[in-house]
């Protein structure tokens, strides 16, 4: 992948990977349902934010984290969490918040994982957050990039469309990672509710126009048209390098058809194994398991084959354990990707 995609050493880098995005305290019923719950378990988790941590945490790359949290006792709780992740927190931004919630608040996200017939369900309490009044100068982003280096960031749709301000700083950031020669990936990441009052997919869309010319790897477009998503993004103007995606067919809410595919200028599309009938405990955040699979695999010089298979075999474990993020260790997925099965491991 060395010609499609120039990645900066090692050596000359702070950080492998650093990643911008709002990161939610959820809070999960287990088998129960929302609405009749009397506990819940909480975590951490949020699209952009589970990419980087699987990276620190199953793929052991240096990996730092861009977000906003407010500062009262929910922040601490959260910050508890994010200190577990693992991920440097040097660059976080603490905004003032008070005990009532006026401004600065810190998400919540409500989420039951379904089972068979019924539905996965989230239900987000986000509005107002810290994160979503971050402006481009919270952050020295030349200081970053410039003169401490960064291999890879990473954000994505959900960061860019909490405000009018997340947008010019995901745009203020992602021009100054390409300035200073960092790969930078995007994960459009569409969610109804999140646009409903902002003009809906057709303005998600025109946001994502705006900053592709920015993007070397883009995550989130339709896997089951996805020669014709390449074909139109080629078409349209500079395309990214790499365009990657997954292929989900639901059978219930607990069976799901589960693969991959990705296309590169030099090597085109390139499919990836299928796991038909894959059992799932809680979907969320299989696609982030995906992508930083997969730019586990580029960050260690792999070659797209091999990265899509990272991918789709991360993203396949992630889902067999509850809450956004990752559980699972590198050999697992190599394990997996190389046709391992789920024998006993003693």
């Amino acid at each position: 992948m060395s010609g499609d995609l120039p990645i900066r050493p090692a050596a000359e880098c702070r950080f492998d990977v650093l990643t911008l995005g709002e990161v939610m305290l959820r809070f999960d019923p287990g088998e129960e349902r929302v609405r009749t719950a009397r506990s819940f378990t909480v975590s951490e988790g949020g699209g952009e934010y589970n990419v980087g941590r699987a990276l620190r945490r199953c793929f052991g790359q240096r990996a730092a984290l861009v977000t906003a949290i407010g500062d009262n006792e929910v922040g601490r709780l959260l910050e508890d969490f994010l200190l577990q992740g693992g991920m440097n927190l040097d660059h976080v931004v603490w905004k003032a918040a008070d005990d009532v919630g006026r401004q600065h608040r810190n998400p919540l996200n409500f989420t039951e994982r379904g089972f068979g017939v019924r539905n996965p369900r989230g239900v987000y309490d986000r509005a107002n957050s810290a994160t979503a009044a971050l402006v481009p100068d919270d952050v020295d982003w030349n200081h970053l990039f410039g003169d401490l280096g960064v291999r890879w960031f990473h954000t994505g749709g959900i960061f860019a469309g909490l405000s009018d301000s997340t947008f010019e700083v995901a745009r203020t950031a992602m021009r100054a990672a390409h300035r200073h020669g960092t790969v930078v990936s995007y994960d459009i990441n569409y969610r109804p509710s999140l646009w409903s009052a902002a003009g809906g997919a057709e303005s998600a869309q025109r946001m994502t126009s705006e900053l592709l010319n920015t993007v070397d790897v883009l995550f989130g477009v339709d896997g089951a048209d996805f020669g014709e998503e390449v074909d139109q993004l080629v078409a349209t103007g500079p395309s990214p390098s790499v365009i990657a995606a997954t292929r989900r067919v639901v059978r219930s809410a607990s069976i799901h058809d589960w693969s991959g595919v990705a296309w590169s200028r030099s090597g085109g599309t390139t499919e990836g194994t299928r796991y038909p009938n894959l059992a799932i405990l809680d979907r969320v955040g299989g696609g982030d398991g995906f992508a930083s699979g997969l730019i586990y695999g580029l960050l260690d010089a792999r070659s797209l084959v091999d990265a899509l298979e990272l991918g789709i075999a991360h993203g396949a474990l992630v889902m067999t354990t509850p809450g956004d993020t990752s559980t699972v260790d590198l050999e697992d997925v190599q394990r997996l990707a190389s046709g391992g099965d789920a024998s006993v491991i003693r």
